[in-house]
């Protein structure tokens, strides 16, 4: 990393401090330097060169920068500013150099079925803000399951790098807490993102550095500027003869009185001092007029800008508050006349040194500031802290202090809200780009000062791994090379990552490029089918690249149903099945998980595989039903027994992938998305399966599995898995889940049922048609009249429960008069007969609302399911497309099977 960069015309000299020693030898891709410094430029020429070829300025997510900006960041072979060149020979050196293993060796693994529970406090995790991020030993405990020491790990969502920050974490003592002693060891890892911020925070984080070389350059950068500008800090002491350093200075925002027509600064009339706190109403200072903050006009400022050379109109902020350091200790203080003089001279200043001026691109965000008058990104820092940045900047000279630079230009900025007593001085809102009407300027020196130390104190990573700035919908790697993939991807609306970038890319000067940017953004024209069409691209180019047979897992964080089937689809239709979906509790929410009542708590875990090649030809080339069962079998190897629960006392949970009813959806999803005809119905596949494979408690296991799952209940370790706290009665499907499951625990009479039914409904969702306790009960499961055996469901509840009827016979008259008028679960068989008789009433249903013409405002859900799936096996995509757009937009967005068959209705028929 000594590199002293070669192109000066540039900008920044980014590589010229010293941190290796000049005459150590370097080896990279089989390429001997005498140190790294020749390796770097020799690259970097290959670089350069590649640069000035068109058809590599158009792979997809080619970030938006000149050729001598991506060049100043790019530190090739590792890390490139723009697609990376050497990804597949870097995947080819690794691969070759794997440890060889035994001629019998066959790769398997079953999902990791256990929830993760990691919090935040890595050193490394905390070094740079990011948007969202995954705590790497959460992502180690993935890859020490799914892979081996050597292999190559993917990650085309990479942000900040933890992925690779887990993998080389998988080589430390950090790897053997989890029992994983003999998977210890070194992987390799290929990432990329679309954001050029984001790659590089990433290569920062895995990447060797030289602690001591850069403390020397950063403290030498910052004794410079205090020389030159430490006066802008300067404060009157309450002696008024002595100096105080500021440590902040909090800026009101200015109003006007609707009554009287003056100017309100809004801290001095609204904010309790003692506090911080805003009052709701409070008291013109001038005619007394009682307010609210609502009630308020902005006041505004001209003023000249001297890089835009034009005139501009800014919300007036007005500075009412200092805190200081005086001989160690802090004071606060009103601005007295010496502080307006000094913001005074500033404001007439001409800053001698570069900043960006870049124009605010539309969006949501990058918006959201113009009624301040903020249309352009140096206009969110105060002038004191842009005159100091542009000083650090212009004395940049390693990649490190790049890194250093960039991670505190949001605290620094006008987001930074004044919130006394809560993790201060820095507190900008995450996710957003809002400035609040109370900002804290911090001291850049004071920012600078403590991130230096914490860089300084932290042990960087020894290896590399190699990054790239591009499009995840078009990977230049070559197909099945990668053994994982951990992805944390972009979810919908959730974050609007570019905007939110822009202003850190402004100071590297190289941006994202949006075309790809797989997110909903109505600035960028992309709703909730753009979205899904972009995401799964990028999954199709994930399967594309992975091994057959091997897995990936996607961290999902969002609560909107739509999203959320917008990402099943775009699974299944890449390809990947699901197996297995866990909980990731990060620890820490979000101010969205904090404040939303219908915020996530815990992020999911959606564990996916690719089908070996034997898979797919087997199913395809199987004649009718048997292909079915195929599936099923396959599918069935790769899902856990049991899924485990506990760190030292540990339970084994039932694991509800193996519920014949998700395992027919399943089934459904790959038939769909293969554009395979399925040849079975749901009632016969519910009969059919105990034919086939072996039942346990409601589920479905292979033989070995079974006898594994006996082994695991006779000791006593299963638990029971209460789903009915996380189900509540909104819909059809959801009332008869919830059904199932009090039955499951006790069979009981409608008399019984009916008052927790009713205790439990929240309320019906709007267009759904509303059904009776009685109806859901006839149509879903049986009732014991009183005559012949008693069932075994019911039988078995009451011999346990109740004392007097142990050990009777099925047919004992007081067992049937017990059991006379409960329900219970019917058994596969019969199970299957009651859902053929309602799939046909839902047919029903269905075609009479296709008899009907214009927009449906109530119906019955269950019955477009199903009308679908027979449109869908009919090959009538007209009628799914013509239907659909009958619906509300919502319940075709928000409903994952009618999502799929949507989706794969437009998809034929644009073929």
């Amino acid at each position: 990393m000594s590199d002293k960069f070669i192109y000066e015309e540039s900008g920044n000299d980014l590589f010229s401090v010293e941190t290796v020693e000049d005459d150590v030898p370097v080896t990279c891709l089989g390429k001997e330097f005498r140190n790294d410094k020749e390796r770097r430029e020799y690259f970097l020429s290959l670089l350069a060169e590649k640069l000035k070829d068109p058809e590599f300025r158009k792979i997809e997510g080619f970030p938006i920068g000149s050729d001598e900006d991506i060049l100043a960041l790019s530190d090739p072979p590792y890390y490139c500013a723009c697609p990376n060149p050497w990804l597949n020979d870097f995947i080819d050196e690794w691969e070759a150099q794997k440890p060889e293993k035994p001629a019998d060796y066959v790769y398997k693994r079953e999902p990791f079925a256990s929830d993760v529970s990691e919090g935040k406090s890595d050193p490394l995790y905390n070094l740079h803000t990011y948007h969202t991020k995954v705590p790497p030993k959460a992502i180690m405990r993935y890859i020490l399951h799914y892979t081996d020491p050597g292999d190559i790990v993917f990650d085309g969502f990479c942000g900040t790098g933890m992925t690779g920050v887990a993998a080389q974490l998988c080589n430390t003592s950090s790897a053997t807490i989890y029992g994983k002693d003999k998977n210890v060891g070194l992987r390799h890892v290929v990432m990329n993102d679309l954001s050029p911020i984001a790659s590089n925070i990433a290569y920062n984080l895995n990447s060797p550095h030289n602690n001591i070389a850069f403390r020397e350059e950063v403290e030498s950068i910052l004794q410079e500027v205090k020389d030159e500008f430490g006066w802008v800090y300067k404060t009157f002491h309450s002696d008024g003869k002595n100096f105080g350093e500021i440590n902040y200075m909090v800026w009101s925002d200015v109003f006007v009185c609707p009554n009287c027509g003056e100017d309100i600064i809004f801290y001095n009339a609204a904010a309790e001092v003692s506090t911080g706190k805003v009052k709701d109403t409070f008291l013109c200072p001038h005619c007394g007029a009682k307010l609210t903050k609502k009630m308020l006009s902005r006041a505004y400022e001209t003023t000249y800008d001297e890089k835009l050379k034009k005139v501009i109109k800014l919300s007036k902020a007005a500075p009412v508050l200092i805190n200081y350091t005086y001989n160690g200790k802090k004071y606060t203080k009103i601005p007295d006349n010496c502080d307006f003089d000094i913001l005074s001279k500033i404001s007439k200043m001409d800053i001698p040194y570069w900043y960006p001026t870049d124009l605010l691109p539309q969006g949501k965000e990058t918006q959201r500031n113009v009624v301040l008058g903020i249309t352009n990104v140096h206009q969110l820092y105060h002038k004191r802290t842009l005159l100091l940045l542009s000083a650090i900047y212009a004395k940049l000279k390693s990649p490190l202090s790049l890194f250093w630079f960039t991670s505190q230009l949001i605290n620094l900025s006008k987001m930074n809200r004044y919130r006394p007593g809560i993790s201060f001085p820095y507190n900008p809102l995450s996710g957003t780009m809002y400035i609040g009407s109370l900002v804290s300027e911090s001291s850049v020196f004071t920012a600078y000062e403590g991130k230096k130390k914490k860089l300084c104190d932290v042990t960087f990573l020894n290896d590399h791994e190699i990054i790239g700035v591009n499009s995840s919908t078009k990977e230049i790697i070559k197909d099945s090379t990668i053994d994982y993939i951990f992805v944390d991807p972009p979810f919908g609306a959730n974050i609007s990552y570019s905007e939110l970038s822009f202003l850190w890319e402004s100071w590297l000067k190289v941006k994202t490029n949006t075309k790809k940017e797989a997110i909903e953004n109505d600035t960028q024209g992309k709703g909730v089918f753009e979205y899904g069409q972009l995401i799964t691209q990028c999954f199709e180019e994930f399967f594309r690249i992975l091994k057959p047979g091997r897995w990936m897992t996607i961290e999902f964080s969002n609560t909107d149903g739509k999203v959320w089937n917008a990402i099943q689809v775009a699974l299944n239709n890449a390809g990947f099945i699901i197996a297995n979906i866990s909980a990731l509790d990060k620890q820490m929410g979000s101010f969205k998980a904090v404040t939303t009542s219908t915020a996530v708590k815990q992020d999911l875990i959606i564990s996916a595989y690719k089908p070996d090649e034997t898979f797919s030809s087997q199913i395809t080339t199987s004649q009718g039903v048997d292909g079915v069962w195929i599936f099923i079998r396959k599918h069935l190897e790769y899902l856990p027994v049991v899924k485990e629960e506990g760190s030292q006392n540990k339970i084994y949970m039932p694991v509800s992938e193996r519920d014949p009813r998700i395992l027919y959806d399943r089934l459904v999803s790959y038939y769909v998305g293969h554009n395979i005809l399925l040849p079975i119905s749901s009632p016969d596949f519910l009969a059919e399966l105990p034919q086939h494979f072996i039942e346990r408690d409601g589920l479905y296991y292979l033989p070995e599995q079974a006898a594994e799952y006996d082994k695991i209940k006779a000791k006593g370790l299963i638990g029971d898995e209460d789903t009915t706290g996380s189900l509540f009665v909104h819909d059809e499907s959801s009332a008869i889940a919830w059904i199932r499951e009090q039955l499951k625990k006790k069979p009981m009479t409608t008399g019984d049922m009916t008052p927790l039914f009713f205790s439990e409904q929240n309320s019906w969702d709007k267009n759904e048609k509303r059904l009776e306790l009685s109806d859901l009960l006839e149509e879903n499961f049986l009732r014991y009249d009183g005559t012949g055996n008693v069932p075994s469901p019911i039988h078995s509840y009451l011999s346990t429960n109740f004392k007097d009827l142990r050990n009777l016979n099925k047919d004992d008259p007081r067992l049937q008069d017990k059991a006379k008028g409960r329900w219970y679960i019917p058994d596969p068989n019969k199970q299957s007969d009651l859902e053929k008789l309602r799939e046909k009433g839902l047919l029903r249903e269905f075609n009479a609302y296709c008899s009907t013409k214009g927009k449906l405002k109530e119906f019955r859900l269950e019955a477009v399911r199903t009308g679908f799936k027979k449109a869908w096996g009919d090959k009538d995509y007209k009628l799914i497309i013509d239907f659909a757009n009958r619906l509300p937009a919502n319940i075709i967005e928000e409903d994952q099977k009618l999502f799929m068959w949507y989706n794969g209705a437009l998809t034929r028929m644009e073929q």
